[in-house]
């Protein structure tokens, strides 16, 4: 298998997008941030004294969709038509981060919709972190992609 980030002598490029054609793309990712039952009850009720957490992380996660391009050396930089975040409490210590991208574009989102719930599970992390500093982030992954020529992924139906 050939690596796309690589020339034929090794050196890293950018995929030249060209001649792709923009379709409509959407990336599905997910991740969890566990912690003490304490901390995430204190997010559930807004008590954390730096202020509303999720709507925080929230807009953080939005804000590093756009930048992804930024942050990731041979990422194009995309025209990102929606970007959303949503917060699911899972069991009595965990957090499930979930962000969905969109875009009409020559290449993908899926990155722009890993580094949106990286940050924002960052976020979580540092609101919280003078009350639980044991938080674990974790299962940052593809969940979902549709679009292009490799058509869609569905990380249930995949073979881990």
């Amino acid at each position: 298998m050939k690596l796309t980030h690589l020339d034929e002598d090794g050196k890293a490029i950018m995929v030249d997008i060209t001649k792709k054609n923009p379709t409509e793309r959407v990336a599905i990712a997910s991740g969890a941030v566990k912690m003490k039952p304490e901390t995430l009850e204190m997010i559930r009720t807004g008590e954390v004294k730096k202020g509303d957490v999720l709507a925080v992380a929230r807009v953080a996660g939005i804000m590093a969709a756009k930048k992804t391009a930024d942050l990731i050396p041979l990422c194009h930089p995309l025209p990102i038509t929606s970007a959303k975040i949503e917060f699911v409490f899972l069991e009595q210590d965990a957090l499930k981060i979930i962000a969905e991208t969109k875009t009409t574009y020559s290449t993908g989102v899926e990155m722009e919709a890993l580094t949106a719930v990286s940050v924002a599970a960052l976020t979580i992390y540092d609101m919280c972190k003078s009350v639980d500093r044991g938080m674990v982030i974790s299962e940052i992954r593809l969940e979902k992609k549709a679009g292009g020529n490799s058509g869609v992924f569905n990380l249930e139906e995949s073979e881990i």
